[in-house]
């Protein structure tokens, strides 16, 4: 209320042409305050990152546009997230976390099916539209292993489209490497939603 009457007080005598002109400078210092405030909330509390390929879907789908939670984010089983790893691909990668440091991953081929600490994972998340069983990875790939502490273990939910912790070419992941969490899908339109 003061900062209208102010504004009112100092238009008083000014031509039109001056009011315009301290109009727009009152509307260029908001944008400005407002763009400033959106950097500094994508760059400390989250981004905005596209995905790339099909090794998540159904839950996700190419050129999705997440919202990734980075600030203050700790891996947590189940969750999707956006992680990094320069000698496995330059380019962001999203997986589904499966068992963080600790927690020991054996991966039954033949009955399409993954455990954690011996406990069958409940997969209601991935893509079984073709039916096929997962497929049966080389010998260097994992079907068991303990996940070290710092690390973890990931999977895309699209399981015979994805290169994941399965294979040596990626591994088990430092979680040094995790971007974030991804929250939600911002666009397009008919994606929009909660990644759970």
């Amino acid at each position: 209320m003061g900062k209208r009457l102010k504004k009112e007080t100092e238009k008083e005598g000014l031509t039109p042409e001056q009011e315009f002109r301290m109009d727009l400078y009152y509307w260029l210092q908001a944008l400005v305050a407002a763009l400033i405030a959106i950097v500094m909330i994508f760059t400390f509390l989250g981004r905005v990152i596209g995905v790339k390929g099909s090794s998540m879907y159904p839950t996700l789908h190419h050129g999705d546009m997440m919202l990734v939670q980075s600030l203050g984010y700790s891996p947590k089983q189940g969750d999707v997230v956006v992680l990094t790893k320069e000698s496995f691909m330059s380019d962001a990668i999203v997986k589904r976390i499966i068992a963080v440091g600790g927690q020991t991953v054996r991966i039954d081929y033949n009955e399409n099916k993954v455990y954690v600490d011996g406990a069958l994972l409940e997969e209601d998340y991935i893509n079984l539209e073709d039916e096929d069983p997962m497929r049966e990875m080389p010998l260097d790939y994992y079907s068991e292993v303990t996940v070290p502490e710092g690390s973890i273990f990931v999977m895309g939910d699209n399981r015979n489209g994805s290169t994941d912790s399965r294979s040596p070419n990626l591994g088990l992941v430092d979680e040094r490497y995790v971007i974030g969490h991804v929250l939600c899908v911002l666009f397009p339109f008919q994606n929009i939603g909660g990644v759970g």
